[in-house]
C-alpha cells in the first residue's frame, strides 16, 4: 500500500476533486489517501469559532453558511449525488457554534472545530470516487488516530492507532480516505496535530501500515531552493537525505511538516513530493541515500511573525544553567516554538513564533526575570549559504542576531516590507 496526502489547495474546487481521481486512478493498487480540508476552509471556520467565543450568532450563522455555499458549489462542480453525510456533518458543526453554550476551553473548541474542514471535504472527495466506479471507504481518524488532549498540537499513540487503523482497514477497497491534521483522544474528543499536520497523519499512517512510500501532492514542482514568492533563483531539490530534511524542516521550510520526517525514517519509506497540477513530473524525493551529497545550492528559508526576548535575572545572577531551566519550563508552559537561542553570562535571547500565549508568557517571566523584546521579526535561515547571498539578504535590514555554523547561517532581521 501507498499513502497519497493532497492538500487544500490540490481539493479547493471541482476540478481538484476530479484531478484527485486521474491521479490516484493511475496506481492500480490499494492506497490511503489523505486529504486536507477545502481551501481556505480552516481558516474561515477559525473566524466563525471567534465569532462564536464572542456570542455573535449571526455572524457565525453568516460564516456558516458561506461555508456550506463554497463545499456545496464543488459538489454541484461534481454533480454528486450522495451529499447526506456531508449535511450530516454540516448539522453537527451548526449545532456545535449556534446552538451549544461555549463551556470548554478555546484551544478544545478549536480543534472541535476546525476538524469539520476535513471531515467534509472527505465525505465529498469519498463520495465522489465512489459515483466514479472507485472502491473506496472513508475512515474517520478521530477514532483512529489515538491522542492525547494537547489540544492543537496532539501527541499520537502509535501502538493504539495502529491497531484501530488496521481493524478500520480489514474491510478491503481500492481507496481508504482519511482526514489529514485531525485525531481524537480516548474519550471522543476531536484533537488536532497542529497547522500542516496532515503531512504527519500521512507519515504517521504510513508507518504504522508498513507502507511502501508517501506521495505529497503539492502546487509546486517539488521541494524548492527557496519559496518562489519571496526570493529569485530558486532550483529544484531533486533529493534530500532524512537529516537534511529534518533541518530544512525545523527552520520553518513549508514544504514539509516539521514532524513529518521522523515516522518516515525510523521505517526508512520514502518521501515524495510531487506536483498535483503536473503529475507526471517525478518532483522530489527524501529517504535514506548511501551515496547522498547535500544540495550544492543555498537553501533559503524564512520564518515570519517571530519575537525577539530577552531576559535577565532580577538579581544580576551569574548562574545560568538555572535561568535558562526555568525560561525554558515558561516557554513550554506557554507553548512557544522557539527557532533561535543565544545567551551571554546574564542575559538568554531567544527567537519565538508570535502567538496567542505570548502576553501570558511574558506576566510568567517577570516573575524572575527583567524582560524585553522586539516584534515584527524574521528569521531567515540559509543552508550552503555563500557570502554573497548572506550580504543580498542582510543589505537594508537590521540583523538583531547572527549565527554561523559550517553548513547554515541564521540572520534574525526587521520583516521585510
Amino acid at each position: 500500500m501507498k499513502v497519497y496526502k493532497f492538500g487544500g489547495a490540490s481539493v479547493r474546487n471541482g476540478a481538484g476533486v476530479r484531478n484527485l481521481i486521474d491521479i490516484t486512478g493511475r496506481v492500480g493498487e490499494p492506497l490511503a489517501v489523505v486529504v486536507s480540508a477545502m481551501g481556505k476552509t480552516t481558516n474561515a471556520l477559525e473566524d466563525a469559532l471567534s465569532h462564536a467565543m464572542n456570542g455573535d450568532r449571526e455572524a457565525v450563522r453568516v460564516r456558516l453558511e458561506a461555508i456550506k455555499a463554497s463545499h456545496e458549489e464543488i459538489m454541484d462542480d461534481l454533480s454528486l449525488q450522495e451529499r447526506d453525510l456531508f449535511y450530516d456533518i454540516f448539522s453537527e458543526l451548526e449545532e456545535r457554534l449556534l446552538r451549544q453554550s461555549v463551556t470548554e476551553s478555546y484551544d478544545m473548541m478549536y480543534d472541535a472545530t476546525v476538524s469539520y474542514g476535513e471531515l467534509m471535504s472527505t465525505a465529498i472527495v469519498a463520495s465522489y470516487a465512489r459515483q466514479c466506479g472507485v472502491g473506496a471507504v472513508r475512515v474517520d481518524m478521530r477514532e483512529c488516530l489515538v491522542t492525547d488532549d494537547r489540544y492543537r498540537d496532539a501527541t499520537v499513540d502509535f501502538d493504539e492507532s495502529a491497531e484501530r487503523l488496521r481493524k478500520a482497514l480489514e474491510c478491503g477497497a481500492d481507496m481508504f480516505v482519511m482526514q489529514g491534521f485531525i485525531g481524537g483522544t480516548r474519550d471522543g474528543r476531536a484533537t488536532t496535530l497542529g497547522r500542516e499536520g496532515s503531512d504527519y497523519t500521512a507519515a504517521a499512517v504510513a508507518s504504522m501500515l508498513g507502507c511502501e512510500s508517501v506521495t505529497i501532492w503539492k502546487d509546486v514542482d517539488g521541494i524548492l531552493s527557496a519559496d518562489p514568492r519571496i526570493f529569485r533563483d530558486v532550483t529544484l531539490i531533486e533529493r534530500l537525505s532524512y537529516v537534511d530534511a529534518v533541518e530544512l524542516a525545523y527552520s520553518g521550510a513549508q514544504i514539509i511538516h516539521p514532524k513529518t520526517i521522523k515516522p518516515l525514517q525510523n521505517k526508512n519509506i520514502p518521501l515524495y513530493v510531487r506536483p498535483f497540477g503536473a503529475p507526471d513530473k517525478p518532483g522530489s524525493c527524501i529517504c535514506r541515500w548511501d551515496d547522498y551529497v547535500p544540495p550544492r545550492v543555498p537553501v533559503l528559508i524564512l520564518k515570519r511573525s517571530q519575537v525577539l526576548l530577552s531576559v535577565e535575572p532580577k538579581d544580576f545572577s551569574f548562574a545560568l544553567e538555572e535561568s535558562l531551566e526555568k525560561v525554558f519550563a515558561a516557554l513550554n508552559r506557554h507553548r512557544q516554538r522557539v527557532n533561535l537561542v543565544q545567551s551571554s553570562a546574564v542575559r538568554i535571547s531567544v527567537s519565538v513564533d508570535a502567538s496567542r500565549y505570548f502576553d501570558d508568557l511574558i506576566a510568567d517571566l517577570k516573575h524572575d526575570f527583567n524582560v524585553r523584546y522586539n516584534d515584527n521579526l524574521e528569521l531567515l535561515t540559509i543552508r550552503g549559504y555563500t557570502w554573497d547571498v548572506v550580504e543580498r539578504e542582510s543589505i537594508g535590514h537590521t540583523i538583531y542576531i547572527r549565527q554561523q555554523t559550517r553548513r547554515s547561517i541564521k540572520l534574525l532581521r526587521d520583516a521585510t516590507l
